[in-house]
């Protein structure tokens, strides 16, 4: 079974489970098997929970909330505060840290059945997107370990990529969900800001922070988000809106549909094949009956740069005190980046969060004529980790994800092929505010009509 689970899903261990042809015991022996053969080489999990899985619990149906993961592994971000488990946040100064309780998100998996594989490795405290980490090692690639994983959700994208675990929880600044399910041939899911309480989640931006899940299918992004959406009254970043059922439309396809791709020299500036990777998905879609509809973004850029400043101010609040007092615990690149923060000036903040406010705006207006918006998910494909300026990768690989973390709008990467170096090339799809539903209904659409989703690295460790 051990190579059968790299194609796993969420969705298919449900059905196997229900059927009795797969025990959860089984289920998560072979998990944690996985992690033992392939962490030692890929650096995926900071903390394995290595607790014997000797009791199989049953389950309940899959459109309740209880018992809705009934049984399934999955891999916590090491920002999600775990009760009794180890969290880190990725740097030395949490190195001991052991939380009497778990975050909201942990509490609801658990509600559901799942069972916690443990703690993945991330960016030191999820500023930036190489996953290269000074105290606990760098993430690499399972497509090739001498790659950058993206990130900071860098250990979670490569433990779904590898098959140590069916699905991982990520957090998402300024792409860090969608940026290493885009270099690791995942797929991300970052919801709408509000959607999921992100209370017990070590914090990078209050104001930009998202949670979301990271997967194997968008069916199984569903299904995360079903069980994790909802308001959290003591979260001041939730919001009270109706969660949708994200299952019950999901196939209905998108015939008619209005498609807007980004164009534009914002939008020109990536690699050839990763753009050559979207105008093939565009045609996708046409075949789906969908109309494309090129549309000018150039505005987007002054968005990512106003994120990127909110983000290292936002940051250097947060960790104010060890900054002022400690400011050689923090790997290079993290404390340039805090002091940085440290250093911009009130009226550069303002100026950024008016940004934000427009911004907002404009994509409210836009996405009235635009049932979603087709994007890259990175400008490149994953880069080597030696020689790599993490700082200067942040700029690159942040280019369009960033935007939609200002914006707070709903954003889906999945697998759009390959570069020829034979690394993943993610797409992004974007939709209006509170509407998961559409931007994974045209994500299972274009999924359903490719085969990216089911190629699986060939690991040689």
């Amino acid at each position: 079974m051990a190579m059968e689970l790299q194609s796993l899903t969420i969705y298919s261990a449900l059905e196997q489970l229900r059927s009795g042809s797969l025990s959860a015991a089984e289920l998560t022996t072979t998990c944690q098997q996985a992690i033992e053969r392939l962490n030692p080489r890929i650096n995926a999990f900071i903390t394995v929970n290595n607790e014997p899985a000797n009791q199989d619990k049953p389950t309940e149906p899959a459109n309740e909330a209880r018992g809705s993961l009934a049984g399934i592994p999955i891999a916590i971000k090491d920002l999600y505060q775990t009760a009794g488990m180890l969290t880190t946040a990725g740097t030395s100064f949490f190195k001991d840290f052991i939380p009497q309780k778990d975050a909201v998100v942990v509490e609801k998996l658990k509600l559901a059945g799942a069972v916690i594989a443990g703690k993945t490795n991330t960016h030191e405290i999820a500023l930036g997107v190489t996953g290269v980490n000074p105290h606990y090692g760098s993430v690499h690639n399972p497509w090739n370990l001498e790659r950058i994983t993206g990130g900071s959700s860098s250990g979670s994208a490569a433990a779904v990529a590898a098959g140590m675990c069916l699905a991982a929880m990520g957090t998402d600044t300024g792409g860090s969900i969608r940026i290493p399910a885009s270099l690791c041939g995942v797929v991300g899911l970052k919801p709408t800001y509000g959607r999921i309480s992100l209370r017990g989640i070590f914090p990078l931006s209050w104001n930009l922070d998202h949670a979301g899940p990271l997967t194997k299918t968008v069916q199984d992004a569903a299904l995360m988000l079903q069980a994790l959406a909802g308001y959290d009254e003591h979260d001041p970043s939730s919001a009270n809106v109706a969660v949708a059922d994200y299952l019950s439309e999901i196939s209905a396809g998108v015939k008619g549909w209005r498609m807007a791709v980004m164009i534009g020299d914002y939008a020109w500036n990536a690699d050839p094949e990763v753009l050559d990777a979207l105008r093939a998905a565009t045609r996708i879609f046409e075949s789906l009956g969908a109309h494309i509809l090129p549309v000018e973004m150039n505005f987007l850029r002054e968005a990512a740069l106003a994120n990127s400043l909110m983000t290292q101010a936002d940051g250097a609040a947060f960790h104010r005190e060890r900054l002022n007092e400690h400011p050689l615990g923090f790997g290079e690149d993290v404390r340039l980046r805090l002091q940085t923060g440290a250093g911009f000036t009130s009226t550069e903040y303002s100026l950024a969060r008016r940004t934000q406010a427009e911004t907002r705006r404009r994509m409210d207006l836009f996405f009235q004529d635009y049932d979603v918006l087709l994007t890259p998910t990175t400008p490149i494909a994953a880069p080597l980790i030696d020689g790599n300026d993490a700082i200067e990768q942040a700029r690159s690989l942040t280019r369009f994800t960033a935007p939609f973390n200002i914006t707070g709008l709903p954003a889906l990467s999945l697998p759009d092929g390959f570069s020829s170096t034979g690394m993943p090339i993610g797409l992004q799809i974007i939709g209006s505010a509170w509407q998961e539903v559409k931007v994974l209904r045209a994500g299972q659409a274009f999924e359903q009509a490719t085969d990216w989703h089911n190629q699986k690295p060939t690991l040689q460790v």
